[in-house]
């Protein structure tokens, strides 16, 4: 295959992580199986991941930054959010508590499907919010800081934008976590730069909470010590408090229960508090009633691998089988081109006779699940747009879910990489020949990139489709290379440990 250069790609976004774990080999542990499994090679670690690496590629023309929140997202939080080139230390700043936009929940809120009715609640949360702040309490951060869930100390972020995607990572080694999202947006970037700004926060702060419940739970149980842990199969360290060093254990079902309660919830907080901002802003800008964005989030916890999506963003998981490389796809399709989806839209909506056109919800949306777009949830944000961009008949909304898809899954020493994409990688690609190319890359270039070259791969796929060479494509301005290629955004994550599979910052 071809291998470009950054030049020819010229990569809006390009970086890496490499675990600094000490690895030792046990001689009776050393593999002996086919190819496909010795390039791979486990090695006896307490990393979850060796390294990581992030590639994004902008199509679309977008402005430079959102415009919403009046502009303090744009000009305070995503410059420091930003590290398209290489990951850096996370550091708490006065800015990021204006992340919990509206204030901090009085409790974690139950699971919900529906939107919530006016902005002072969440899905049947209430907020305390204070006349004098209109971000709301900005003290949950500091109650972060004794969570070693995400600990703030030894965490590294990395991140950035191509067109309409927003593209997060943040790692912390010591704690054996690492947390990704891929954020599609469409019809503009306003709800990608939301999410880039508040979702892993939000996540951070539930699962603060579920940790806090969880020591609570035990120290209101009392038992042997002894038989509690051969019950168990997982234990969560608690920090050391003041009133000594006590080990806490919790069932690993259950907690892994919480933690996907925990990134459902911070969704639908997401999701609660950009429409209300949409509601307050909207008589400005209109156009944000149609803004939305595709989520993909990755939570890898020790060998705990937790998956959230909503969209067609997908994440792919490289697995060996009978000494067989496979490719398992852990999200699911949220489009009108999924026949099941398709079949509940129109199941939800028997007393529309036009719920999809021209193979759109509504003629105007190929997703049926997503963040934003109001205009397909909510009549009063439809009304708020003008001539043929108002739906006509919107007779029963929503037509627009966000409920999305979870999984938790155990990785197991067969399992390889996973592959997060937004859904312009896969119009070129299908699972398995992202897998493939992957594979095969990794093996011959142990030190290199796999992000970049799945991306420059699919440069050149494009330039052959549209024929023409890969630097006339290239030359093509953002807004019309659309025409020929999406925004791709792709994160690689190889698991396990292994010396040989380091990866360099693409820079």
């Amino acid at each position: 295959m071809m291998s470009l250069g950054t030049n020819t790609t010229d990569l809006n976004v390009s970086f890496g992580y490499q675990c600094n774990s000490t690895v030792t080999y046990l001689d009776s542990d050393v593999p002996s199986k086919t190819d496909v499994d010795n390039s791979f090679t486990k090695l006896h670690t307490s990393s979850s991941f060796s390294c990581l690496s992030g590639a994004a590629i902008s199509a679309n023309y977008t402005l430079a930054n959102t415009n919403i929140c009046n502009g303090v997202i744009a000009s305070e939080i995503l410059p420091e959010l930003d590290s398209p080139n290489s990951f850096r230390k996370l550091v708490s700043s006065p800015s990021l508590s204006k992340l919990d936009l509206l204030s901090s929940p009085t409790t974690s809120p139950p699971k919900s499907t529906g939107l919530p009715t006016d902005c002072n609640t969440s899905n049947g949360v209430l907020f305390e919010i204070s006349p004098n702040d209109p971000w709301g309490s900005s003290s949950a951060l500091t109650r972060l800081e004794s969570s070693n869930f995400l600990n703030s100390m030894d965490v590294q972020t990395a991140g950035g934008a191509a067109g309409e995607d927003r593209v997060q990572a943040v790692c912390s080694e010591r704690n054996g976590l690492l947390f990704c999202g891929i954020y599609d947006g469409f019809n503009g970037r306003d709800a990608a730069d939301f999410l880039a700004s508040t979702l892993y926060e939000n996540i951070r702060y539930y699962l603060y909470h579920l940790e806090q419940q969880i020591n609570q739970n035990h120290n209101s149980s009392p038992s042997n010590h002894n038989n509690v842990r051969s019950e168990l199969t997982r234990s969560i360290r608690i920090p050391e408090t003041e009133e000594g060093n006590v080990d806490q254990l919790v069932w690993s079902g259950s907690f892994q229960d919480g933690v996907v309660d925990c990134l459902v919830s911070a969704l639908e907080q997401a999701e609660n508090d950009f429409l209300c901002r949409v509601q307050k802003e909207m008589e400005d800008r209109p156009d944000l009633v149609s803004i939305g964005s595709c989520v993909l989030i990755v939570l890898l916890h020790g060998s705990n691998l937790y998956v959230l999506n909503l969209g067609d963003s997908r994440a792919v998981l490289a697995t060996v089988d009978n000494n067989d490389l496979r490719a398992v796809q852990l999200t699911e399709t949220h489009t009108v081109d999924n026949d099941l989806e398709c079949q509940k839209l129109l199941a939800d909506h028997l007393d529309d006779p036009q719920v999809v056109n021209y193979g759109k919800v509504k003629g105007k949306l190929k997703v049926t699940r997503a963040i934003g777009v109001g205009y397909l949830k909510k009549k009063e944000f439809n009304d708020a747009l003008m001539g043929i961009l108002r739906v006509k008949n919107l007779c029963s909304p929503p037509y627009v879910y966000t409920n999305p898809h979870t999984l938790s899954h155990r990785v197991s020493e067969n399992d390889l990489f996973v592959v997060l994409g937004s859904d312009g990688l896969f119009d070129f690609f299908d699972n398995d020949e992202v897998v493939s190319i992957v594979s095969k890359f990794i093996k011959q270039n142990p030190f290199g990139d796999p992000a970049k070259y799945l991306i420059e791969q699919l440069v050149v796929r494009a330039a052959q489709k549209a024929a023409f060479t890969v630097e006339e494509l290239m030359n093509v301005p953002a807004g019309r290379r659309r025409k020929y290629h999406d925004d791709v955004t792709v994160i690689v994550i190889l698991l396990g440990n292994n010396k040989q599979r380091t990866l360099t910052a693409s820079t």
